[in-house]
């Protein structure tokens, strides 16, 4: 049987212009783990081990089922408590709210055969095997953004106020409203790529 790419069979979920576009996201399920802090840290790296190392035992399991699919690319849903530090536009608020203030959602999203059953399943398999107790903390999560402005981001994570910026503008010609998280795709591995050559998709839901 063909492996699954989801990257292929979802192209307008994994896929960003070069200049802001209104988009409609699909109902999806992914793996999730919350965390907060900056995410240069080691507690960030942690987390994405822990995810990682879950959805790689779900996908053995499908193997062995002839259901095989790539792993997908991580995501993040971000967000800070605004009743703390008040409202700030999409391109302030990365300059305004310190790095460690920042509260996350990492995301790798799972095919729709996956149920939140194969999940514990496979946290329990992480936990024991691989001594990774963070795993706990692993979650079966859905979502539907519907909705959504969004742009490709090319270059280091540093400049992303200004493509905010540009989305912000379509925002507000069209008068709509924020409707969701701040969500990014991070089409390269962070970890490996020369920052200056980066893709990230910024993606924020609005109504």
């Amino acid at each position: 049987m063909e492996k699954l790419d989801l990257t292929k069979k979802y192209k307008t979920y994994f896929t960003a212009k070069i200049k802001p576009e209104i988009v409609e996201i699909e109902a999806a399920q992914f793996l999730s783990l919350t965390g907060k802090g900056d995410p240069s840290g080691e507690p960030f790296a942690k987390n994405i081990e822990a995810l990682y190392s879950t959805a790689y035992t779900i996908k053995f399991v499908f193997k062995q089922l002839d259901k095989d699919f790539t792993v997908s690319k991580l995501e993040a849903l971000w967000w800070f408590d605004q009743a703390r530090f008040g409202a700030f536009s999409l391109s302030e608020a990365p300059q305004k709210i310190p790095r460690n203030e920042w509260e996350y959602r990492l995301l790798i999203r799972m095919p729709g055969y996956v149920t939140e059953q194969d999940v514990k399943n496979a946290i329990q398999t992480v936990v024991a095997k691989k001594q990774i107790e963070l795993a706990k903390s692993v979650e079966f999560y859905t979502m539907t953004e519907g909705k959504c402005v969004q742009m490709l981001h090319v270059g280091p994570f540093s400049t992303e106020p200004e493509t905010l910026e540009k989305m912000n503008v379509l925002i507000q010609q069209h008068g709509f409203q924020k409707n969701g998280e701040h969500h990014e795709i991070y089409l390269s591995d962070f970890r490996k790529t020369d920052p200056d050559k980066l893709k990230t998709i910024l993606r924020e839901p609005v109504k």
